[in-house]
């Protein structure tokens, strides 16, 4: 019994840490009032401790967590830029990622029930798996180091500055050491200690009003849904890549639990698709099953799925009592950035990484090449230079990441095209 009252415990605060830099970041992005952070958070937590037990119990099974999706983060984050640098309405914005979070729940549940997900997958090759991370990547370099360097509008925060990147250096240092405490609470240790230093140099937040002892997260709270095509295909590319980073987080935790059950492929994509439309009704980043979880049952031995389920469930619990949220609202942004700096930069090298199969292929490296050159090209026009087109058609075109993937995926199955023709023409010859 005390056993499992203190794995859960652990397992609850692993989720917390792994939740909380997501939301903060993103209501930096979009300019929220403290108010309207503490009520990301909330909804956060609740959607992540609703995702998690939904997939703990009837979903995979396994004692895997779900949070905010790297994919996802980043995408509200692009938007987030394009909207201010385009002068586009935040308020539009959000309310058409609402609906692309829906989009991309409706779209993994009808793969599911029609078993698609086997054959999905193979479209999304190492090539454009690396293309979009690196891209990506990119695309969200800007923000972070904006962020760090505490720039608001054109000056830059001295004092900020040194405490987001004695932080970030903190994080780096804690994610490297040997031991596996600092290791496993890289993230929770850095943004305790850079939160204090924050403090520590006179730095100060605007702490929101508690009004409530008790709340309900609120559905809609952007707004009804709209419609935008450029945010609608990039939910479509985000949904397919999530399925690959599902699979690889259900095959890590098996490893580590020895667990030998099959697991049921359609039934866990129908459940990530619900927990998607959860995360559309309840205006906030979508979840996916997060891969440290298998670092952590390897680190802490806690292999059974009944205290992951507890703990899920006390993230719930805490969901529904704004004095913490508001707490953690207060979190400075910047402090934010700078723990979260080298899991962003990671998923860049994740995308080299899966270059590695690509490299001996001149066909190949003149997909990611051209690829390349056209998103990161895009990223750097002028929003102003394009402002003569249709809102949709400007804000589809400005969104470097949609454009150099669908272009890398156009080049390989017009190059796959032309080499099955050569291998069909030598055949009759």
């Amino acid at each position: 019994m005390e056993r499992n009252v203190l794995s859960s415990i652990q397992w609850a605060v692993f989720i917390l840490a792994g939740a909380i830099i997501t939301p903060i970041s993103v209501a930096a992005a979009f300019h929220f009032t403290p108010e309207e952070t503490s009520a990301l958070l909330q909804r956060t937590f609740f959607i992540v401790g609703a995702s998690s037990l939904l997939q703990g119990l009837f979903g995979h099974k396994l004692p895997l967590m779900e949070g905010p999706a790297g994919l996802w983060w980043g995408v509200f984050l692009t938007y987030a830029g394009i909207a201010t640098s385009s002068h586009e309405s935040i308020q539009v914005t959000l309310t058409s990622l609402e609906m692309g979070l829906l989009a991309s729940g409706v779209l993994f549940i009808l793969l599911s029930i029609f078993n698609l997900i086997k054959y999905v997958r193979r479209l999304f090759t190492p090539t454009i798996t690396g293309i979009y991370l690196v891209l990506l990547t990119v695309q969200l370099s800007g923000p972070f180091i904006q962020g760090i360097l505490g720039i608001e509008g054109d000056k830059l925060n001295w004092k900020v500055m040194i405490v987001a990147v004695l932080t970030m250096l903190l994080s780096i240092v804690f994610s490297r050491s040997n031991s596996r405490f600092l290791k496993n609470y890289s993230i929770l240790l850095s943004l305790a200690i850079g939160w204090l230093l924050y403090h520590l140099v006179g730095l100060k937040t605007n702490a929101p009003h508690v009004s409530k002892a008790f709340s309900m997260p609120e559905i809609f709270a952007w707004g009804w849904p709209t419609f935008n095509l450029s945010i609608f295909i990039t939910s479509m590319l985000t949904t397919l890549l999530l399925l690959a980073n599902l699979l690889a987080s259900i095959d890590a935790v098996k490893e580590v639990t020895q667990s030998t059950k099959n697991i049921h492929l359609n039934r866990t994509g129908f459940m990530i698709g619900i927990n998607q439309i959860i995360a559309g009704l309840f205006s906030a980043v979508g979840s996916v099953a997060i891969s440290g979880s298998a670092g952590f049952i390897l680190t802490t031995r806690i292999k059974e799925r009944l205290p992951f389920l507890i703990g899920s469930g006390i993230i719930l619990v805490m969901s529904f009592f704004p004095i913490v949220m508001n707490l953690f609202a207060s979190l400075p942004d910047a402090i934010g950035y700078g723990t979260m700096f080298v899991s962003i930069a990671s998923i860049g090298g994740l995308g080299f990484k899966t270059f590695k199969a690509s490299v001996d292929s001149e066909t190949k490296l003149t997909v990611m090449s051209i690829a390349f050159m056209a998103g990161a090209g895009m990223m750097l026009i002028p929003k102003e230079a394009l402002s003569i087109l249709p809102s949709t058609v400007s804000s589809l075109l400005t969104n470097g990441l949609v454009i150099g993937v669908v272009i890398a995926i156009i080049l390989e199955q017009l190059f796959r095209e032309k080499k099955l023709e050569k291998s069909t023409d030598r055949t009759s010859a």
